[in-house]
């Protein structure tokens, strides 16, 4: 195996002294510099340092790169004569001199990238990157930052590599040898790390809303950041994911330690987990480390949404800083402030889309500084970048639920973001929706604690004859599935149900099962299918009587689902929560050939007394011990 001072043997004028490699930079040179966690951080502080010490060496140069998590010292104004920083996206370092206008910001997906380097219309000079020791054939690895790395040296004139053993080498792409590097610095260093983000209570409930839309065998792709961290936090028990994706974190590399992850579903590049560049921390990039399983591409392939379409059941996972009530999303700026930048967001969101089973999921706290601002809106900040449009859209996670957009109009997408609001915000929403002419004008709401959305109430249960039903309370953005239900419903199932020949269910009266005071009554749904897709096949529902302490209970069956148990099961459970409340027992007005119900209430556990007036039996059903 062949040392280090092997290869300075064979290529002697390659390992030149720092002040003859910078030299060889020239005035108006486009100087590329590897991002992320593989940021040659000793290379730029030196390359500084040569500027600082000869300081007409070289000016006007263009210093390019993705994202900066290290140093970015040529930001500085005292080296604009010297430098003019451009990103292709804007990191914690370089965001101050972009919105200052001391450096420059280059919106754009990342898998476009390598394609205007390889075109020339982003012009490589020089590449500063940081490599692993050459191997005992002479290649050295790009490690944990190949993306659009391996371009930028595919098209340098010169490449300056600082070598560090603490640099994994990653299977891959990531290989260039040193015959076709023209400087090697040797310098050891800790690489880059990011440290993990404490999930707390909100970034929880939201992992574990995302977690519920990721099923055994997806392959799935998941961001940067504190939320994606806690959607990975909540799939340990998952079974054959597979990853395909821009980004490795720490969090995906402890599924693969942990079993989840084996990539034995995926279609394309099957058994291995695929992945452009990696951010984490020291223990990740060891595990990288000459690790078959591992493949590292760059950013226009792991980022081509022909690619990311081709892998079956593909679930994209990414976080947004804002939404509007329209499904307009940015996750780049603040109004006009650039914060972030396109990334791979549209890559993979639009990729998921045209997957077989594919499912795309946005995930966002509701509220900014500390609960101050709603992050749901009634429309972007005036000059915020739409990085998803209306009809990219379709899941929508906040702490307090999900919201499914496609194709629903403008009125049931408004309702169903207010309805996943923080619920500060909600009342303001609601007004703001009316003015702009989203929702009905007389659109009611309840606000505070006696409207908010009882999450805990929400169960799975199976009936008798094993038809799964999910459980749960009414929400405000419900309208058009209930109506969709009352309609099923035939006329005596109506005149059963609510003792009338009523055949209308307009908006006006809908509104007076979606609105629940939850501190007054209870509504129940029974719904079977996908969130996105979902059914309701009963309701139920019971309103407290504060002096007699018991509560009117109702309950209603689609047709085409009767005798499968679900009045049974839903009567249960809302006996259940009664009972929890402390109620003393039901009572029920019930159609003396209304058999059905009658059976049900008669084999719901209570002590039952039943009085017969005007073809109606009045029952009183109290809870037993």
């Amino acid at each position: 195996m062949r040392s280090l001072n092997d290869w300075q043997k064979i290529y002697p004028d390659k390992f030149a002294d720092e002040a003859v490699v910078f030299s060889h930079i020239h005035r108006g040179d486009h100087i590329f510099v590897a991002s992320g966690c593989g940021e040659p951080q000793y290379l730029v502080q030196a390359m500084v340092h040569y500027v600082e010490s000869h300081p007409k060496a070289f000016f006007d140069t263009e210093i390019i790169h993705v994202y900066s998590f290290g140093i970015a010292p040529y930001t500085d104004p005292k080296f604009k004569r010297n430098f003019r920083h451009n990103s292709f996206f804007v990191g914690n370092n370089t965001r101050g001199p972009v919105n200052q206008g001391l450096a420059d910001y280059t919106p754009i997906s990342l898998s476009d990238v390598p394609a205007l380097i390889r075109s020339g219309a982003v012009r490589i000079d020089v590449a500063l990157v940081q490599t692993c020791l050459p191997d005992e054939h002479g290649y050295m690895s790009l490690g944990i930052s190949v993306d659009m790395v391996k371009t930028a040296t595919d098209k340098a004139s010169i490449i300056i590599a600082q070598v560090n053993t603490e640099m994994p080498r990653v299977h891959g792409d990531g290989f260039i040898h040193i015959k076709d590097v023209a400087f090697i610095v040797p310098h050891n260093e800790p690489l880059l790390e990011l440290p993990g983000i404490a999930m707390d209570e909100t970034t929880q409930r939201i992992g574990n809303h995302v977690a519920s839309l990721v099923q055994d065998g997806d392959t799935i792709q998941v961001g940067y950041g504190g939320l994606p961290n806690a959607v990975l936090a909540n799939l340990f028990n998952k079974k054959h994911l597979g990853i395909h994706t821009e980004l490795l974190s720490d969090g995906i590399v402890d599924l693969i330690k942990a079993g989840v992850i084996d990539n034995s579903q995926k279609t394309l590049n099957p058994g291995k987990t695929l992945a452009a560049f990696s951010m984490g921390k020291k223990e990740t990039y060891e595990f990288l480390h000459d690790n078959p399983s591992i493949l590292f591409r760059t950013i226009d392939y792991t980022n081509n949404p022909l690619n990311i379409a081709q892998q079956n059941n593909m679930v994209a996972i990414n976080s947004a800083l804002e939404i509007d009530l329209t499904g307009q999303a940015t996750s780049e700026s603040i109004g006009g402030t650039f914060y972030s930048g396109v990334g791979g967001h549209q890559d993979f969101m639009r990729g998921a889309l045209l997957a077989k089973g594919g499912r795309t999921i946005l995930a966002l706290k509701s509220t900014a500084k500390n609960h101050a601002i709603s992050r749901i809106v009634p429309s972007l900040r005036e000059s915020a970048g739409v990085t998803l449009n209306r009809g990219d859209v379709r899941y929508v996670v906040t702490e307090y639920g999900i919201a499914y957009l496609h194709g629903k109009n403008v009125r049931e997408r408004a309702m169903s973001l207010i309805a996943i609001a923080h619920p500060t915000f909600r009342s303001w929403l609601i007004e703001e929706a009316k003015k702009r002419g989203m929702i009905y004008p007389d659109q009611a709401f309840i606000p505070g604690k006696r409207g908010e959305y009882p999450e805990d109430l929400e169960t799975h249960r199976t009936t008798k004859t094993g038809l799964h039903l999910f459980l749960r309370p009414v929400k405000i953005s419900d309208e058009p599935l209930l109506k969709d239900f009352f309609y099923s419903l035939s006329e005596q199932s109506l005149n059963r149900r609510f003792l009338s020949i009523r055949r209308d269910m307009p908006h006006e009266r809908l509104q007076d099962f979606v609105i629940i005071d939850y501190t007054r009554e209870v509504m129940i749904m029974a719904v079977v299918g996908p969130a996105e897709n979902e059914l309701i096949v009963g309701v139920g529902q019971y309103g407290i009587d504060e002096e007699s302490h018991t509560a009117e209970v109702a309950f209603a069956v689609r047709d085409d689902h009767h005798n499968r148990g679900i009045g049974q099961e839903m009567l249960s459970y809302l006996t259940y929560l009664a009972k929890r409340e402390g109620l003393l027992g039901f009572t029920a007005e019930v159609l003396i050939d209304n058999k059905p119900m009658l059976h049900v209430f008669e084999k719901g556990g209570f002590d039952i007394k039943k009085k017969r007036d005007a073809g109606v039996y009045d029952f009183k059903m109290a809870f037993r011990s």
